[in-house]
């Protein structure tokens, strides 16, 4: 379980295909404090830390993670977003995240406000998830609040130290980024089915 409360962020310093899975090493400040078998999220996707060589690790997505995210995409040099695992105890400062992304979603705007930002994502509809207004989504592993919730896309407000300390500052129209609908919506929506 995470929290949506990035960490730190990572580079993708390597990335090694392996009949169908992607072994992709990342070079982190939090390397020295990880240890093999550890979930950690990149970019909201929950990988098991398989290889530590000193300020760098390697976590490997299989065919089905590559599917459903955009890991698929990773680049050498690619900047991503990094949290481990929450510890019991300690205070849940965004919503409970699984790491476990439900489809991908496009950067359809990006908005300067004054003093703030607005992006707008919309996502396909086929696969039955949901947003509501003021409700929880994770974009990339950020737990944030929807705003202007539509029926097959939303928005979101960054505050400026969001935006310097994520991938967010990266983002563009035609970003494709990986969603996590709020896993009590998920519920909801599956009951209502």
């Amino acid at each position: 379980m995470f929290t949506g409360i990035i960490e730190t962020l990572g580079t993708v310093t390597k990335i090694v295909q392996e009949k169908d899975n992607y072994h992709i090493t990342i070079k982190s400040k939090i390397t020295h404090e990880l240890k093999i078998d550890q979930s950690v999220a990149h970019n909201g996707i929950c990988l098991t830390v398989v290889k530590i060589e000193d300020d760098q690790y390697t976590v490997t997505a299989i065919h089905e993670t590559l599917l459903k995210t955009n890991l698929g995409s990773l680049k050498v040099n690619d900047i991503v977003n990094l949290e481990r695992a929450m510890k019991l105890g300690n205070r849940l400062d965004g919503h409970i995240v699984q790491g476990h992304v439900d489809q991908t979603g496009i950067c359809t705007e990006k908005k300067v406000e004054n003093g703030s930002y607005i992006f707008t994502f919309s996502y396909d509809l086929d696969k039955n998830n949901v947003t509501i207004e003021k409700g929880s989504i994770t974009i990339n592993g950020v737990s944030l609040t929807v705003v202007n919730s539509q029926k097959s896309s939303f928005s979101v407000a960054i505050i400026p130290y969001t935006y310097e300390n994520t991938t967010f500052k990266n983002f563009k129209k035609g970003t494709i980024v990986n969603l996590e609908f709020d896993v009590i919506g998920k519920y909801v929506a599956r009951l209502m089915n």
